[in-house]
């Protein structure tokens, strides 16, 4: 087993690649829902998904979130980082995930919104 496939959760959760590939918060503004999600985060035993777009380099993200509702917003790496799914387990990232825009993303979650 790789190292990749090995440690997907807890301290790895994000790894060097990823956060080497996400542009800093704001970054993106100029791209509206045209920005690429690139890194993918989930709980594999519920319906929770959290898509990165932009990244402070240390704790937030900017992004999509998939759970009760769709939206897009803040979320911390710390918080992945400590919640479970209602079977215990810890939140993985998606190691085969191909990036999508945000746009591609809400319609794949049911929201349609008109890029600014």
């Amino acid at each position: 087993m790789s190292e990749e496939t090995a440690k997907p959760f807890g301290k790895d959760l994000l790894d060097q690649a990823s956060r080497e590939k996400l542009p800093p918060l704001n970054s993106n503004e100029e791209l509206g829902l045209m920005a690429q999600a690139l890194v993918k985060f989930f709980t594999p035993d519920s319906n929770w998904t959290w898509y990165a777009s932009e990244f402070d380099g240390d704790d937030t993200f900017f992004g999509l979130v998939a759970g009760l509702d769709v939206e897009l917003g803040y979320f911390l790496l710390s918080e992945l980082q400590s919640v479970r799914g209602p079977l215990g387990l810890p939140v993985e990232r998606d190691i085969h995930y191909q990036p999508k825009t945000l746009k591609d993303l809400l319609a794949h979650h049911g929201k349609h919104f008109e890029d600014e």
